[in-house]
């Protein structure tokens, strides 16, 4: 069971203000110092610098941070098994962004499903950005992501590598006769994900290496729905990039088509990640191999 003093210092990294620290935990200023600094003799270390007059975590005070976080959540999956030990059912949070959840795990979860009556599966829905924190907070065990995330901070397993390419109607008509690279596409109107969303920071990540951003489009769409974006791209809206599994049965079925590029043949891995260090990694390293 963390103490109270372990909590203090969370909820001051939250913060990073030790008076906004003391109003959350309904507690004086001088009793936040107090906890950090017993912490700070505890462990021997600096937790916090100030910096013009900005509070930010040492080197040391982030290492802790993350083990703290860590075995709090795992104290709350502790806490939640003990309670379901009763009726034996074992509840399990997955995260999962929209590509994920609506292309790329229905089979697999079936199967899981299927084999394990014993355990109620919460699905939570959000893009990568949002799942980090849900994660990072012990509201979810574990999350399948799709973008780019600090992989030194999560422990991961690979679920799946997927095809990203540039899409449009089957009817479109390009403002440049036969686009062979993204330059030539920046005349297009382009459909996009919101802030956050991995298959927008895969985007933003392949433009930046190509000299490119997003403002250099002229027109745009942000759309924070892949269906909505799938729809728009079959009334010849505009183009968009995406993971092909996306659009698989629309390009089937002749109603979309992929652009070739001759500068842009991408691949991105999807990882199933959970929390590094977490005592249940055995556990969710036993559920990726059910769902890889």
């Amino acid at each position: 069971m963390l103490d109270f003093r372990t909590e203090t210092f969370l909820t001051v990294c939250q913060t990073m203000n030790f008076t906004a620290a003391a109003k959350q935990l309904n507690i004086t200023q001088p009793a936040v110092s107090q906890h950090i600094h017993f912490l700070e003799e505890q462990y021997n270390t600096s937790l916090f610098i100030y910096r013009n007059k900005q509070l930010f975590l040492t080197r040391s005070g982030e290492i802790l941070r993350k083990h703290l976080l860590t075995m709090k959540n795992d104290e709350k999956a502790i806490m939640e098994e003990l309670k379901s030990s009763y009726y034996g059912i074992e509840s399990l949070s997955i995260g999962v962004t929209m590509t994920i959840g609506e292309y790329a795990i229905v089979d697999k979860l079936a199967g899981f499903l299927i084999r394990h009556p014993e355990i109620n599966v919460h699905l939570h829905y959000g893009n990568t950005s949002q799942l980090l924190n849900l994660l990072d907070n012990g509201q979810i065990c574990m999350a399948i992501v799709e973008g780019n995330y600090p992989k030194e901070n999560y422990s991961h397993k690979k679920y799946s590598t997927e095809d990203y390419i540039a899409v449009c109607a089957a009817s479109h008509n390009f403002m440049i006769d036969q686009p062979h690279s993204i330059n030539d596409l920046v005349c297009e109107r382009l459909l996009l994900r919101e802030d956050g969303s991995g298959t927008r920071n895969i985007l933003e990540q392949s433009l930046i290496a190509r000299g490119l951003r997003i403002s250099d489009f002229i027109h745009y769409t942000e759309v924070e729905n892949m269906h909505t974006i799938i729809g728009l791209l079959k009334k010849d809206c505009g183009i968009s990039f995406l993971y092909k599994i996306a659009v698989k049965n629309e390009l089937q079925s002749g109603v979309l088509k992929e652009i070739p590029l001759n500068d842009f043949k991408m691949q991105h891995d999807f990882d199933i990640i959970w929390e590094k260090h977490s005592i249940y990694t055995e556990k969710y390293l036993s559920i990726c191999e059910e769902f890889i």
